[in-house]
């Protein structure tokens, strides 16, 4: 899979243009990649939930969980699939609201500076091949435009929460991710 950015779109991309979202303070600064997870509702793969979640489109009705939800305000930059699809929610130029109170190498607030990709899954799942290979060729041209994101330069929120957050979790292969990416 080969992609291209243009003016902070993923070319092959689905796009879905969140509210959620606001400039960063320095475009020339992004060095940092975060991977999350993320379904909805909990557990539960397929369908537009997310979508409609970090858009503000979430029915507080369609489950009981959405009720807590559906007014949080958050995106990320990118959501990774089950089937591997990669939908953008925010320019990489912009700053998506994913990672909150973070900290990452003893600098805080890393939505000024990250990318922030979702997977679908949970942290007891395991990701599917499809969705490996799409990450590691979003990671691939998210390298080659922002060269400050290096190998160690890429984290998960768990990482970068530890006290909040559990994400992409005990699921994720770290190992797997890294040798797709040096090979």
């Amino acid at each position: 899979m080969c992609l291209k950015i243009e003016n902070g779109w993923l070319t092959e991309a689905k796009h879905v243009p969140s509210p959620f979202f606001d400039a960063r303070s320095d475009k020339n600064d992004i060095s940092l990649l975060v991977v999350h997870n993320i379904s909805l509702p909990p557990g539960q793969f397929g369908g537009s939930y997310i979508e409609d979640f970090f858009t503000g489109n979430l029915d507080p009705n369609a489950h009981p969980f959405f009720e807590v939800i559906h007014k949080m305000g958050v995106s990320a930059h990118c959501l990774i699939k089950r089937n591997g699809e990669i939908v953008q929610f925010v320019s990489f130029l912009d700053r998506a609201w994913h990672a909150g109170q973070s900290s990452f190498a003893g600098r805080e607030r890393c939505n000024d500076y990250s990318i922030g990709v979702e997977l679908e899954g949970t942290e007891f799942v395991a990701y599917t091949e499809e969705q490996y290979q799409s990450l590691t060729a979003l990671t691939h041209v998210v390298m080659q435009t922002y060269p400050k994101i290096t190998l160690p330069r890429i984290t998960g929120h768990q990482y970068i929460a530890p006290l909040r957050k559990a994400d992409p979790g005990l699921s994720f292969d770290w190992v797997k991710y890294r040798q797709q990416l040096q090979s």
